[in-house]
């Protein structure tokens, strides 16, 4: 979190055509150590797997380079000199925009080639003072980036795309000349006027969504939007298995009960003990939405309350596997996945009882005691996810 706000950052993408694999690529790293994001978003020449190997190449030296604080114009200057280009258009195959948001608040933005990247402050357009830059190298003589520096301030946001954005509906009757930046900048102004809280994951989607409608729902290149948003947390608090001695439940209770923000039980016993605690009571559900779990029950003062380790087990599987264009369903995992999407600060609260169950050598190998289960998930959360995690035993 820098200056008393937090960073969400998302990425939406559809691939060309039926592609199975996405042209465009989106990396982001949140360096701990030096309370720092940073976002990168490629777009490489063509489709499909050519496209998204150069794309790589290019999102991971941005990324590498950027860590390293180097200069805007040299870290251009290198990407440039290291990919190849193509021999008939004279240009490189990958474009690249990076975003790196520092501890004390300043933002630098580094673009070649992509479409300008918008940013939204009080609902309007900003503008951060862009600079144009005429590079004077030996291989990149005459090659244009554009910069800008500023600090962010609450409800800010930041949006930047490939052009399979900006060029939508290209051809089409009502865009001949694509969808464009000014039509785009309106679409998005309108939707946070009309939704102010609207999360960087659902913004993103919305206009990934219109550009595909564009198209015809045909994509005509890779289409990636990504979306970042400067705003108040928003907590989540997991709770799952018993406390070691059951003196502690009502300290269970008490915690569940007095958390700002979104609550999830997972497990039977936990949720009993809640509930008991609580003075609540757990109505079932025959509703199944996914063959793998039980189905999900509800309680009064809690967001979902679902079956314990073999959700767990399935949402750690389901954030490893988790990509822009994962298709979520219905199923409790979805459902903790979703919920975990839309949050920034997860608290886990791990009841540490053994559940003699779990300890059947007839069940499923991968299926691990809670607490090795939670840590791998809590640090997907983390690391792939930029979530801010706080374990607590009990």
């Amino acid at each position: 979190m820098n200056n008393n706000f937090y960073i969400e950052v998302s990425c939406e993408q559809r691939n060309y055509g039926k592609e199975r694999i996405c042209g465009d690529v989106f990396l982001t790293r949140k360096i701990s150590e030096e309370n720092r994001t940073i976002a990168i978003l490629s777009d490489g020449m063509g489709h499909g797997v050519k496209a998204n190997v150069l794309a790589t190449l290019t999102a991971t030296m941005s990324l590498n380079f950027t860590i390293e604080h180097k200069h805007p114009e040299k870290i251009a200057d290198i990407i440039m000199n290291t990919l190849p280009v193509c021999s008939e258009r004279q240009m490189s195959y990958s474009t690249f925009t990076i975003v790196d948001i520092e501890a004390n608040g300043q933002i630098t933005i580094l673009e070649y080639d992509n479409p300008q990247t918008i940013i939204l402050r009080n609902l309007k357009d900003f503008d951060p003072g862009w600079q144009q830059t005429v590079m004077h190298t030996d291989k990149n003589e005459g090659k244009e980036i554009r910069t800008c520096r500023f600090k962010p301030k609450k409800e800010d946001r930041i949006l930047f795309f490939s052009d399979g954005i900006t060029q939508s509906g290209l051809g089409t009757e009502k865009f001949p000349l694509g969808w464009g930046h000014e039509n785009l900048l309106s679409y998005a102004e309108g939707l946070v006027k009309n939704t102010p809280h609207i999360s960087a994951a659902k913004l993103a989607e919305k206009i990934v969504n219109l550009a595909y409608r564009n198209d015809n729902f045909s994509s005509k290149d890779d289409t990636s939007c990504a979306s970042i948003y400067f705003r108040e947390p928003r907590k989540l608090l997991i709770s799952t298995g018993p406390p070691y001695e059951e003196e502690n439940d009502k300290e269970l209770g008490r915690a569940v009960k007095q958390f700002n923000g979104k609550k999830i039980v997972c497990g039977a016993t936990t949720a009993d003990i809640i509930a008991r605690e609580l003075d609540v009571t757990i109505e079932d559900s025959l509703e199944f939405t996914d063959p793998e779990l039980p189905p999900v029950s509800t309680m009064p003062g809690v967001d979902l309350v679902t079956e314990g380790i073999l959700t767990i087990t399935k949402v750690t599987r389901i954030l490893k596997d988790y990509s822009p264009t994962y298709d979520l369903g219905n199923g409790p995992a979805d459902r903790i996945i979703k919920m975990v999407r839309e949050s920034d600060e997860i608290e886990i609260i791990i009841g540490t009882r053994i559940n003699i169950a779990h300890q059947d050598p007839n069940l499923p190998v991968d299926l691990e005691i809670r607490r090795t289960v939670v840590k791998r998930m809590a640090r997907l959360l983390e690391e792939k996810f930029l979530k801010e995690v706080h374990i607590r035993y009990i």
